[in-house]
């Protein structure tokens, strides 16, 4: 009896839902708040370091070119996860159905040409793919989308045209090639794709919220994932700006195949968003408007934030087999497109 009322007596173990975040932090947990306050604290205790070090010319070229990226791509991140939220939460999975053809391989073209009435970047473009893949649009479609949005929306062949006022068939060329690697790349997932290829992150149940806090916490789940890969491809596009010398440039302007591959290259080293990167190739006019095309072609579809951002968003395993398939076709259309169109 007495060892019964012992046991009662002694205090009960909290659920494992309801320890403190006290206790929790105590035990060696410590989440992205934490992470962050810390960060900060160190900010300003070595502030003087810091800015001793940012001084120096390397690294205020790093710097300018990390916070340039973020600049331009943070803007339609934003956009891109508000639509995405947009059309997990309001828009009914009948509505797909309805809008694209039933056909996985008709669907591809009409999901391509849907780019060209969502005004965005390839920061944008990625959380909507998911978003759509996630509603029931076969992820052929989705991918096809992801390739020709950033591409061939009026915003960025306006500042093609503004970018290059001599050459107007450069806009055509953009965007005839952009849609030609989009549907390709599209059919070409329906040939060899496998669905376990794409490993979406787990999102919070949206159903049993109202439409308003199902929102958010939409935004809230895909700013975390797409934004954190986002920083990190500006940071390795700026490591590798600072370290490319501008004399490499110079060596292979005059050779018509290496000058298309070492543009190609340089887009994806470069990270720029696709509504400013007509004027960047506008300025490399030391190579040919070839050349220049497939800078304008596989920027928008594959660089190093890009390259990023699908890790985070689709899984690793799809960003190694569909980033490099994507370089190749971009280079080889680009070319083509080249040397009929320009």
């Amino acid at each position: 009896m007495t060892s019964v009322d012992q046991r009662s007596s002694e205090p009960e173990a909290p659920p494992a839902g309801s320890v403190p975040a006290r206790t929790r932090l105590l035990g060696g947990r410590v989440g992205s708040v934490e992470v962050l306050a810390l960060l900060l604290i160190a900010l300003l205790l070595f502030r003087g370091q810091i800015a001793d070090a940012i001084a120096t010319p390397l690294l205020q070229t790093w710097t300018t070119v990390f916070v340039s990226v973020m600049v331009q791509a943070t803007p339609f991140l934003v956009f891109g996860v508000a639509l995405s939220a947009v059309i997990a939460v309001f828009v009914p999975r009948s509505f797909w159905a309805k809008a694209l053809p039933k056909h996985p391989a008709l669907a591809v073209p009409v999901a391509s040409c849907a780019g060209v009435v969502l005004p965005g970047c390839e920061c944008g473009s990625v959380p909507i793919a998911g978003s759509l893949i996630r509603r029931g649009v076969t992820p052929a479609a989705a991918l096809a989308f992801l390739l020709a949005a950033p591409a061939i929306n009026p915003i960025v062949l306006t500042a093609t045209a503004v970018a290059f006022p001599n050459n107007p068939e450069m806009v055509v060329a953009r965007g005839v090639a952009s849609l030609v690697v989009a549907m390709i790349m599209g059919w070409l997932w329906l040939r060899l794709g496998k669905q376990d290829w794409i490993r979406l992150p787990h999102r919070p149940e949206l159903d049993d919220l109202s439409k308003a806090r199902a929102f958010w916490a939409a935004c809230r789940h895909d700013i975390v994932h797409a934004g954190g890969f986002l920083v990190l491809g500006a940071m390795a596009a700026a490591t590798i700006n600072v370290l490319v010398p501008e004399s490499v440039l110079q060596a292979v302007a005059d050779r018509p195949v290496l000058s298309v591959l070492a543009l190609a290259g340089l887009a994806v080293l470069l990270s720029i968003c696709s509504e400013a990167d007509a004027f960047v190739a506008a300025s490399l006019s030391q190579f040919s408007l070839t050349a220049r095309l497939a800078f304008l072609v596989v920027g928008p579809m594959v660089d190093l934030k890009l390259i990023s951002m699908q890790a985070g968003v689709f899984g690793r395993r799809f960003a190694l087999r569909f980033a490099p398939a994507t370089f190749v076709i971009a280079v080889l259309v680009a070319a083509a497109a080249g040397m009929v169109l320009l």
